[in-house]
Formats: structure tokens, C-alpha cells, sequence
């Protein structure tokens, strides 16, 4: 694919905007959870790890290399199990109640598949050996 460089950086960096962004909105609370605000920080800071993710694979990307795009392959595969788990962990009901889904969590979880799809397709020459 001949632009799957620049889409895999502009979905790395559009995860990275996500994590920042409300992603669940708990009415008994009255608060939105983001990837770096939970309350008492019971779900934790999945931010950082999608952080390192979009990082890890916009500099994977950049290089040139047979064992970088397969090594981002990897990243791009542990990126969607993570969003996966994150998904269900931040839209889980409890007691009767379900959080509101927000756009950020939406974000993540697009960017993320769109990643894995894009560096399952790299732009790469491969030589000839005849």
C-alpha cells in the first residue's frame, strides 16, 4: 500500500489525541473517564499504554526495514487486544449501572484497527532473487 506510512502515523497520533479525550461517562459518579482518569484509579491508566503503542509504531514505521514492519505487525495485534480489553473494561455495567460511551473510546478503538490494518499492509520493495 503506498500511503500505509502516513495513514499508520495519523492513526498513531489520532489514538494518542484519544486517550485524552472522555471516553465514558458514569452518571452515579457524575464524571468522565478518560485513558488517564479513572476514580481512585480503579481501571488504571490505559492511556500510557496506548501511548507507547502509537509511539512504537510511528517510529516502526519510519524505518525501512523487513524486521520493523513485522515487528510493528506484532504491536499493531497487541494494540487491538488491548483495545478490546479496554473497551469492555470501561462499558461494563455494575449495580444496574452502565456508563455512557464517549467519542474518545470510539476514537481508540478505530485507530487502533485501522493500525493493524495498515501494518499488515506495508509499503515495502522486496528484491528480486533470480
Amino acid at each position: 500500500m503506498k500511503y500505509s506510512k502516513y495513514i499508520a502515523i495519523a492513526a498513531a497520533i489520532i489514538l494518542i489525541i484519544a486517550c485524552f479525550m472522555p471516553w465514558a461517562y458514569y452518571p452515579d459518579l457524575g464524571k468522565n473517564f478518560t485513558g488517564f482518569f479513572s476514580e481512585k484509579n480503579n481501571y488504571g491508566k490505559p492511556g500510557k499504554v496506548f501511548l507507547f503503542f502509537a509511539i512504537i509504531t510511528i517510529i516502526l514505521s519510519v524505518i525501512p526495514a523487513i524486521w520493523a514492519k513485522r515487528l510493528n505487525q506484532f504491536v499493531g495485534v497487541l494494540t487491538v487486544a488491548y483495545t478490546i480489553k479496554t473497551y469492555f473494561l470501561f462499558t461494563s455495567c455494575y449495580s444496574g449501572i452502565c456508563p455512557d460511551k464517549k467519542i474518545g473510546l470510539y476514537l481508540v478503538l478505530i485507530s487502533s484497527f485501522i493500525l493493524l490494518i495498515v501494518t499488515m499492509l506495508p509499503d515495502m520493495k522486496l528484491k528480486n532473487h533470480d
